[in-house]
């Protein structure tokens, strides 16, 4: 994957180890020999991820970090602390730095891989989180991202899968610091089947289960459609490489080591949390704008981009399968007028009640959609002209039969629409062509009186 990453080390041997590992997967690589030229880089470049060793001359990776997480450019960029495997005190110390995860010298390539693409991707999400927000921000929305930056990747609910008690009980006891709420289960078999019941931010399953393949359960959790992008960890004995590639080969997000530290856990899962929260929010939010770009505001009918587009579709399956088709254009009646007498806001209470009837009396396949103003239009598959009008008698009966509520002040209001029916039936028709049919019809309908359906009779 692409991404930049910053190597901060200042022995010269350690600096072109990680490089070569990471130019190999692709990553563009910077390297910096000194904290302060680290924050620099940091401070007039774009970095990715920041691989920050610990030991420094003048200014060591705890101070190198506490200073990219105060900075407001740099507070999102993940930060992995390297450290030496006899000084577990330093986990603790670059947590408290501000440390997204930790790497152990001599570091091994596919957990340097691994963390680097994990936090990556985070900033890939992260980046676009802020872009988002800050968007919306300026056009005057407020409280956009539902969720806070600082506690997101806490208060996750877990599954932990793990048939030794201990274990578990040690893992369970880490997560509680960070307010996770953990499930625990024995059985791989009754895991599966809570994963998919549930709404799991994260499983974490051990590989190590004395009486079931942990592997087993990770590939029937990536085979499942409605479960197989959950965040997968998984517990590895020292030196099962084999096992762990494997896993990393079937989509498993990350991993750690027996005997596990709780610092590391706590900043993987941390980092896993945040992942699937930011991913699951960009998801809403981006049903949220497509349901915007297709949607009336006023009424949640379609609006006229869509029925513009979908009216063509299906003129199209129609034309070509020598199936009817036919639209109804309906007009609120006199509707200025009761703008005029009563004001927007009355006339937006009938236009909502008017579009609520409409759908109401129509099929699911059909397509209800306001125009615009006081304008609707429906379109029919499977529907010929003949039956078209009498689905227009229906509704200009439904709207007329009692009067709308147009709030307190008013009360109730009697309302009327006229309605142009139109089909197609000419092999030289086009969408355009039927949609002015239904409008001259209407016309029609609108010059006769009012409170009526007229059928195009060209």
């Amino acid at each position: 994957m692409t991404a930049r990453v910053l190597v901060v080390d200042d022995v010269d041997a350690n600096v072109k180890l990680l490089e070569k590992w990471l130019t190999a997967e692709y990553f563009e690589v910077r390297t910096a020999k000194s904290g302060r030229e680290a924050l620099q880089i940091c401070a007039s470049e774009r970095a990715d991820v920041v691989l920050l060793d610990v030991m420094m001359p003048a200014m060591d990776g705890f101070e190198v970090c506490r200073r990219l997480k105060a900075a407001p450019s740099t507070q999102h960029t993940p930060v992995i602390m390297v450290t030496a495997l006899d000084q577990p005190g330093d986990r603790v110390k670059g947590l408290m730095a501000g440390a997204d995860d930790f790497l152990t010298k001599p570091v091994d390539d596919i957990a340097l891989i691994t963390r680097v693409k994990n936090l990556a991707r985070l900033k890939t999400l992260t980046d676009e989180m802020l872009m988002r927000a800050s968007t919306e921000e300026q056009l005057g929305f407020t409280d956009t991202m539902g969720i806070r930056f600082g506690q997101v990747g806490r208060g996750a609910s877990i599954l932990l899968v793990e048939d030794r008690g201990r274990a578990a009980d040690r893992i369970v006891k880490a997560l509680a610091e960070e307010e996770h709420e953990v499930d625990h289960e024995a059985d791989p078999a009754r895991a599966l089947l809570r994963i998919s019941d549930g709404n799991f931010d994260l499983v974490i399953v051990s590989l190590g289960l004395q009486h079931s393949d942990g592997l087993r359960l990770c590939s029937q959790i990536r085979s499942l459609d409605r479960i197989r992008h959950l965040p997968i960890m998984i517990i590895v004995e020292p030196s099962d490489d084999a096992r762990l590639l494997r896993g990393l080969d079937m989509g498993i997000n990350d991993y750690t080591v027996r005997p596990v530290d709780p610092n590391e856990l706590l900043a993987r899962v941390r980092t896993q949390i945040k992942r699937k929260r930011y991913t699951d929010h960009l998801r809403t939010r981006l049903e949220e704008t497509v349901e915007m770009a297709i949607l009336d505001p006023l009424t949640a009918l379609h609006n006229r981009r869509y029925m513009t587009s979908h009216f063509k579709t299906l003129f199209q399956e129609s034309a070509q399968r020598g199936k009817p088709l036919s639209l109804l254009v309906l007009d609120i009646d006199y509707f200025k007028a009761i703008n005029d007498a009563h004001g927007h806001d009355t006339g937006d209470l009938v236009l909502r009640e008017f579009a609520a009837r409409v759908r109401r009396n129509i099929r699911g396949i059909d397509l209800a959609c306001r125009l615009g103003g006081e304008e609707f239009v429906v379109v029919m598959p499977d529907t010929d002209l003949s039956k078209a009008y009498l689905v227009g008698e229906r509704l200009r009966q439904c709207i007329a039969a009692s009067p709308f509520q147009a709030g307190e002040r008013i009360g109730m209001l009697d309302v009327t629409a006229s309605v142009g029916v139109a089909a197609l039936e000419y092999g030289d028709d086009t969408p355009e062509l039927i949609l002015k049919r239904a409008d001259q019809a209407l016309y029609c309908a609108k010059r006769d009186g009012r409170n009526r359906v007229v059928a195009d009779a060209a």
